[in-house]
């Protein structure tokens, strides 16, 4: 499964350059290191005591702690399922226009209330410091059993020097960073799940081995919405329903400040979907 990386990438750079970030499942909730199976329940002395086997604990995406992480960009081709995934991203400069009123919000509800009314399923990936500045609206993710919830870093910088302006996080700072947001995220409940997508879709060897103590699954996706250059829905609709097919994971933002025509676009998107026999489903769904 490969993708056009110049391309995915290439969402970063805009975004990033401006200052305003790259673009870029009841429930359980994320575990430090991935779960192993239980050991069966000793047999009591009661001679007609049977034994008992827990079943282990599954939580989406997680690997054996150690092992270098798996990258994916799509699910099987053999189904007609999709994944709608819908990155929060949040940069200390995106904090910053909040504070000053430059802008009004990064935080897309009208797209929120679409999935909501239509039942859809998604699948977030939310930075640590967007869950901080918008509680209330992970919560509302969380608590809806169609959701689950990603990881996309904690501050949204770069984990490789090639990702087009973004502050770069030091070597030494990428597991700590990711793990953080797996730790803000926790409390919020839900679907909480082991996936992981890197700001800009940027990452190298040295990346993936920075995150293999945390036993995570990193998720690119195969159709790049390129909803934060849009300067209308049209674009965002053609690009999306132009690349998809069987098995795709589409990028969308929730950002709303850097991404203004998502939730026009969603709608039209969501009946080309239909249109063309594709059920949207969770990344868990569709990877499992």
């Amino acid at each position: 499964m490969f993708i056009d990386r110049r391309r995915a990438i290439a969402i970063g750079a805009v975004l990033a350059l401006s200052g305003c970030g790259a673009p870029t499942p009841a429930p359980v909730t994320a575990p430090t290191s991935p779960p192993a199976a239980s050991a069966p329940v000793v047999e009591s002395p009661a001679p007609a005591a049977p034994i008992v086997e827990s079943a282990p604990l599954v939580v989406p995406g997680a690997v054996t702690a150690g092992q270098l992480p798996a990258v994916v960009n799509h699910g099987s081709r053999d189904l007609k399922k999709v994944a709608l995934t819908f990155d929060a991203d949040m940069t200390d400069a995106m904090k910053a226009r909040l504070r000053s009123g430059e802008v009004s919000s990064y935080a897309n509800r009208t797209m929120l209330r679409t999935l909501e009314k239509q039942q859809i399923p998604a699948t977030f990936f939310v930075t640590g410091q967007w869950a901080e500045v918008y509680p209330e609206l992970t919560r509302r993710i969380a608590e809806n059993p169609l959701f689950e919830i990603a990881n996309h870093t904690y501050e949204h910088a770069a984990f490789t020097g090639d990702c087009y302006g973004l502050p770069r996080l030091p070597a030494a700072a990428m597991t700590e960073d990711v793990a953080k947001t797996f730790r803000t995220l926790e409390p919020f409940g839900g679907r909480q799940t082991r996936y992981m997508r890197f700001p800009g879709l940027c990452h190298d060897q040295a990346a993936l081995r920075a995150l293999a103590p945390l036993g995570v699954t990193v998720i690119d996706g195969d159709v790049v919405s390129g909803d934060p250059f849009a300067r209308s829905a049209k674009p965002v609709v053609n690009a999306v329903l132009s690349q998809v097919k069987p098995g795709s994971i589409i990028i969308m933002h929730v950002t709303e400040a850097n991404a203004r025509f998502s939730d026009d676009a969603l709608p039209i998107i969501l009946a080309g979907l239909t249109k063309r026999g594709l059920q949207p489903v969770t990344l868990s769904e569709l990877l499992t």
